[in-house]
């Protein structure tokens, strides 16, 4: 039986890859009912997916096949929401224009995730998280001051994608619980990318905050908010941004008690006593001497590294993931409704016939479907 606070919610995803597929695994791993839409005959998709296809079932749909369509129709009649992350127009194109589909059912929510957004002079066009970044001054914002960074795809495709796909779906299922009418969620990667930058954008308006990398107080201008490398080429993270914790900080590290820590003249010379002071021991010398206090320092931990800290371990942040590896756990946490762990993950189109049967196919409908070649069972 399905747990989780979203159990009872039943949800379409058309297989994609990235922040789409990210969206869908969250909610079914909330506990909503998600069936994944794939091609026929997919093959890369899995090399492409790195896991985000786990916890729900797939069947196979030839989306240019006007029966495969009329399935996809078919099992939106009684559907919460359709995930969709196609380039504006498609979806229309496809005959699943979501003006029909919610005078069909009209409760559904329909989650739209793009690049560029539904409109604008942009709308058609590729990208990537990097892209999105970039346009929205986002990637401006990443890196050291000679030139930006390019971030692993956290802030188009996940951050600034994904979770405010799955915020405005949520947002959309609780309006609809007043209203008694879904809607269409247009969720850009570009607009994403913009407001999680939102603190940034304030303090610059307000004078706190310069238009340009590590000069800052959380971008890596300060010395007390930085990365330092050890003796052993490792580093550790130092976020002592409140005075109390600098003060630990500079007890602890036993340099740089001399400085008033906000004096922006005396930062290259904090910077230059933190930077000896560090590669003074090695990484975990560090973190055992920084143990048990509010200096906010931390191992920079590899990804192999992470799972098997006390910390996460203890609140089981990570756990054996379908093929035996860790991977990081279903979050939030729930007290009432606790979700599942992460769940299997199917090739394409591995539970067709019986994801079909159970949504009230006939075996009759199946047989006719998979002859025709509308649909596929791997």
């Amino acid at each position: 039986m399905t747990t989780g606070p979203l159990a009872g919610v039943r949800v379409a995803e058309l297989g994609g890859i990235g922040p789409g597929p990210f969206a869908a695994m969250v909610l079914a791993e909330l506990g909503a009912d998600v069936v994944r839409v794939d091609r026929p005959g997919e093959r890369n998709v899995l090399a492409l997916q790195g896991g985000l296809r786990r916890s729900r079932p797939s069947i196979a749909v030839d989306l240019k096949h006007p029966d495969g369509v009329a399935v996809v129709r078919r099992l939106l009649e009684d559907a919460d929401v359709l995930l969709e992350g196609f380039r504006p127009g498609v979806l229309e194109r496809l005959g699943l224009d979501p003006a029909a589909l919610l005078t069909a059912n009209p409760r559904l929510v329909v989650g739209r995730m793009t690049g560029w957004g539904q409109d604008g002079p942009w709308a058609s066009r590729a990208g990537h998280d990097i892209t999105y970044a970039a346009l929205s001054g986002t990637l401006h914002a990443l890196g050291p001051r000679e030139r930006p960074v390019a971030p692993v795809p956290l802030v188009g495709d996940f951050g600034g994608g994904a979770m405010y796909l799955v915020a405005g779906v949520l947002a959309a299922l609780v309006s609809r619980g007043v209203t008694g009418r879904g809607q269409v969620v247009d969720a850009a990667m570009v607009d994403g990318s913009a407001h999680l930058l939102s603190m940034v954008h304030g303090m610059l308006g307000a004078g706190a905050w310069r238009d340009e990398r590590a000069a800052n107080l959380v971008d890596g201008g300060a010395p007390f908010y930085d990365v330092y490398e050890c003796a052993d080429g490792r580093f550790v993270a130092v976020g002592a941004l409140e005075p109390q914790f600098w003060a630990e900080l500079v007890a602890v590290l036993g340099v740089g008690g001399e400085f008033e820590q906000a004096d922006r003249a005396t930062w290259p010379a904090q910077r230059a006593a933190f930077t000896a002071a560090f590669a003074s021991r090695t990484r975990d010398e560090w973190a055992a001497v920084f143990e048990g206090t509010d200096a906010c320092v931390a191992p920079v931990l590899s990804l192999a590294e992470a799972s098997a800290h006390p910390h996460l371990a203890a609140r089981r942040t990570f756990v054996d993931g379908p093929g035996g590896t860790p991977v990081p756990a279903p979050t939030p946490r729930f007290s009432g409704t606790p979700q599942a762990g992460p769940g299997p993950e199917p090739v394409p189109g591995a539970d067709t016939t019986t994801y079909l049967s159970a949504r009230g196919f006939t075996a009759a409908e199946v047989d006719a479907l998979l002859a025709s070649g509308a649909v596929a069972q791997a």
